[in-house]
Formats: C-alpha cells, sequence, structure tokens
C-alpha cells in the first residue's frame, strides 16, 4: 500500500501539472475566439507588410524567390511581437496574472500554456499568411522543409517572447520594452531561419542547410529549458 501511494503521487502531480498548462491555453483560445484582437492585430499587420513589399519589390521572379526569406521572417517577427504584447497586456489589464500567479500550481505551468497559447495564435497567422504571400509573389512556400523552419522558428520565437513580455508588462512602458529586450535575443534565430528557408527555397543542398537548423533545434532546446529555470524569477520581480 505504501509503495503503491509513493508511486501514485509522482502521478498526480505530473497530472495536475498538464491539466494546470491545458486550461491556461485553453483559457486563452477562448478569450481569444471571443475577442479576436490578438489574431486580428497580427493579420492586419502582416497583409499590409507584404502588400507593401509587393508594390515597392517590383522585381522579376528569381529576385523575389531570393527576398522572400526575409519579408517572411520581418513580417512573422514584427507581428508576433504584437501578438506577445498583447498577450500578456491583456493578463495584466484584468488582473489575471495575479490571480495566475497566486494559484497553487508550479509557475513554470504558467510559462508553458502561455507560450503555447502564443504559438498557436502565431502558428494560425502564418497559415493565413503563406498561401496569400504565394499568390501575391507567385511562388510556392508549401515546401515540407521551410515549414518545418517556420515551425522551430516559431517555437524558439514564442518561447523567449512569452518570457520576456512577462517581464516587460511590469513596466510602465511594456510597448516599447519588449521589442528592445526580445529583438536583440532573437536575432540568431532570425538569422537562422533567414538562412534555412533561403536554402530550402532556392534547392540548396542540405548539407549547406542543415548547421542552420541545428542552430534553430539547439536555440529552442536552451532557450525553452532556460525560461523554465527562470520563469519563475521574472514574474516575482
Amino acid at each position: 500500500m505504501a509503495e503503491q501511494s509513493i508511486t501514485s503521487k509522482p502521478q498526480s502531480l505530473k497530472s495536475s501539472y498538464w491539466k494546470a498548462i491545458s486550461a491556461i491555453v485553453w483559457k486563452d483560445l477562448v478569450a481569444e475566439l471571443r475577442s479576436r484582437e490578438s489574431i486580428s492585430a497580427m493579420l492586419v499587420f502582416s497583409l499590409l507588410v507584404i502588400l507593401i513589399f509587393n508594390f515597392a519589390l517590383e522585381l522579376d521572379i528569381g529576385t523575389r524567390r531570393t527576398v522572400t526569406a526575409g519579408v517572411l521572417w520581418s513580417t512573422f517577427a514584427f507581428a508576433g511581437t504584437l501578438g506577445l504584447n498583447r498577450s500578456m497586456a491583456v493578463e495584466k489589464e484584468r488582473d489575471c496574472l495575479d490571480g495566475l500567479l497566486l494559484s497553487p500550481v508550479d509557475r513554470s505551468a504558467i510559462y508553458f500554456g502561455k507560450a503555447i497559447s502564443n504559438l498557436t495564435f502565431m502558428l494560425i497567422m502564418e497559415v493565413i499568411v503563406l498561401p496569400i504571400y504565394s499568390v501575391l509573389y507567385n511562388i510556392n512556400l508549401f515546401n515540407p522543409g521551410l515549414l518545418l523552419v517556420i515551425l522551430l522558428g516559431s517555437i524558439g520565437y514564442t518561447a523567449v517572447g512569452t518570457l520576456l513580455a512577462s517581464m516587460a508588462v511590469q513596466t510602465r512602458t511594456r510597448d516599447l520594452m519588449l521589442p528592445i529586450l526580445l529583438f536583440p535575443v532573437v536575432l540568431p534565430i532570425l538569422i537562422a531561419a533567414v538562412k534555412a528557408s533561403s536554402g530550402f527555397l532556392s534547392g540548396a543542398n542540405i548539407n549547406d542547410i542543415f548547421p542552420w537548423l541545428r542552430l534553430l533545434i539547439a536555440y529552442d532546446v536552451i532557450f525553452i529549458a532556460l525560461a523554465f529555470m527562470v520563469f519563475d524569477y521574472v514574474v516575482e520581480e
């Protein structure tokens, strides 16, 4: 009986941990479905950017292919920042953040819940933007390698962005503070994502692309682990 109680305790803790994460994700998804604030802002900004580039860069198809990776990731980065800022600002304005911190769950569960919901919003925006970009620029973006790069880049971006948004939301100038904190930190992942995306679009050798993919994977693993360790201290300050 004692052994059964000992083994069942870690299982119950693990179950409650995942329930806390899923509850936070579900709360954010339901709130977004009702308000449509974050996804709408991200989509409008993204569409404006790609339309401006489409009319500003009247280039031939070959040249458009070379600038596609840069345009895409500039769009994703700035639109993602809008979503991150709004995600944490809503929690702060409605005093939901304090309620989450007072709840009897591990603080890292709050981080993972917010990170997964932010990643979901970013992926929804990207799924809508990619076909529109393909039509406007006459480029097929539904390349399995490119889609893998977008997924890895988005994971790293939201992993870091969620952590820094939790820090910036505590300041009065949170709208300005988040980009200042975020872009220097995510610069390596943006460079790796642009290089890998360009490689897949141009049909480069996989051996030339693989180092950039490894950098993306390493960045994701390192910063998710770092956020897991320091999130408790960030939200306490």
